[in-house]
């Protein structure tokens, strides 16, 4: 695939991840989250935030306090004029992803000289309401059809589904959870996260447990806060499967899956001259994007299908990817698609992934692209890939040039 105008992604930033409810951001708006993100993504590459002409962002849940389309808000809460324009997109968990390929795309085809891609999600303020079965959210003859009614089952059922069905076993999915949380604990012990994330003052909700009062406390996220370096074999093998008492065979726990978590990412991307004119040192290129459709009731298996597309356009295979960023939506979703293709665990989510960092859906595909990239360069990495399963049955991979 020949581009005459080739998109750099220049700078990333994000917010620590915080747990979902409890945690420190369980009273921040999604405005606030994004925008502190974009704000510090366009000042690590030290540019007018005047010329980011369009701003990117995913949201896997766009309601809310992430609703009122919160891209173009977070644009003008992170101090870019009224000139630059945002859009809000929603492909569920690789929402931050395809909010990134879609600046790359305009600046590639529409002559765009810079924008931003990132991702937000508010777990904490939005996810209650925004699947209420009452508020509409269900169709009723998609709902009633053998195949589709499962784009409303829950995603750890589909996660059960897909264990069971692939013979993937508690003990591998645990072992794996396990790699993933002591891979984070290391990575935070080097200070791997430190270039990425950007602490954020907030107030946060503490409710008091004897007498059930709720006041706002001064509370700064400074890290990834989901991730427990204490984490055990023994531990998670004594947790029980959340869906147990109404499916015997299920296998998935809290331990081994994504954590509920609240967070924001972004990067800015410019087309290649224009960053030659800026004098700046570029993270990486956009190389390309593809997605991949597959059953609703086995969504997880959707890399294994968007993967071997992306490399096939792009005349590469797998031995040729230095570095993977494989969602861990669920421990089991990371095992079938690395089986699947063959990727090796030593390239894979070197540093942990949604099991032990957190996934706030939409701003996940943002932070894997801003982490790949930042790895890639300290391990001399040239061409990597991230992707991820998505809700409703889908896989979406993104090709990246570490520069």
């Amino acid at each position: 695939v020949k581009m005459p105008r080739a998109a750099l992604i220049v700078s990333t930033a994000r917010t620590g991840l915080a747990k979902s409810f409890r945690g420190g951001f369980n009273n921040t708006h999604g405005a606030v989250l994004a925008g502190h993100a974009i704000k510090h993504a366009m000042s690590q590459a030290a540019i007018d935030p005047a010329k980011v002409e369009d701003v990117f962002l995913g949201c896997g849940m766009p309601e809310g306090a992430t609703g009122m389309n919160v891209s173009r808000n977070a644009a003008l809460w992170a101090g870019c004029p009224v000139t630059t324009s945002g859009t809000t997109i929603n492909r569920f968990c690789s929402s931050g992803l395809q909010a990134i390929a879609m600046a790359a795309h305009s600046i590639i085809v529409d002559g765009v000289p810079c924008a931003v891609g990132g991702g937000v999600d508010s777990i904490s303020l939005v996810q209650q309401k925004a699947f209420d079965p009452k508020s509409g959210v269900v169709e009723s003859s998609l709902r009633s059809h053998p195949v589709y009614k499962a784009l409303w089952m829950p995603m750890i059922d589909t996660a059960d589904l897909v264990a069971e069905r692939y013979g993937i076993s508690r003990e591998k999915q645990d072992e794996y959870s396990l790699i993933s949380q002591q891979r984070t604990a290391e990575a935070q012990k080097k200070g791997l996260f430190d270039d990425e994330i950007v602490p954020l003052p907030t107030k946060m909700l503490v409710k008091d447990k004897e007498t059930g009062k709720v006041s706002e406390q001064d509370y700064v996220v400074t890290k990834d806060e989901c991730n427990r370096s204490d984490t055990t074999l023994e531990g998670l093998a004594s947790l029980k499967p959340v869906n147990l008492d109404k499916n015997p065979k299920a296998t998935v726990t809290a331990g081994n899956a994504s954590q509920l978590s609240d967070g924001a990412s972004a990067c800015v991307l410019m087309e290649e001259k224009e960053v030659e004119k800026a004098g700046i040192q570029p993270l990486g290129r956009f190389d390309g994007f593809a997605v991949a459709g597959c059953s609703p009731e086995e969504m997880g298996i959707g890399p294994s299908i968007a993967v071997p597309r992306l490399l096939q356009r792009h005349g590469l295979k797998v031995d040729d990817i230095d570095l993977w960023e494989l969602n861990e939506a669920f421990a089991v979703v990371s095992l079938y698609n690395m089986n699947a293709l063959k990727i090796p665990l030593d390239k894979c989510n070197v540093n942990g992934g949604s099991v032990s960092i957190g996934h706030p859906f939409g701003m996940t595909g943002s932070r894997q692209v801003g982490h790949i990239l930042l790895e890639g360069k300290r391990r001399g990495a040239k061409k990597v890939v991230v992707t991820m399963c998505i809700g409703g049955g889908m896989g979406a991979a993104g090709l990246f040039t570490v520069l």
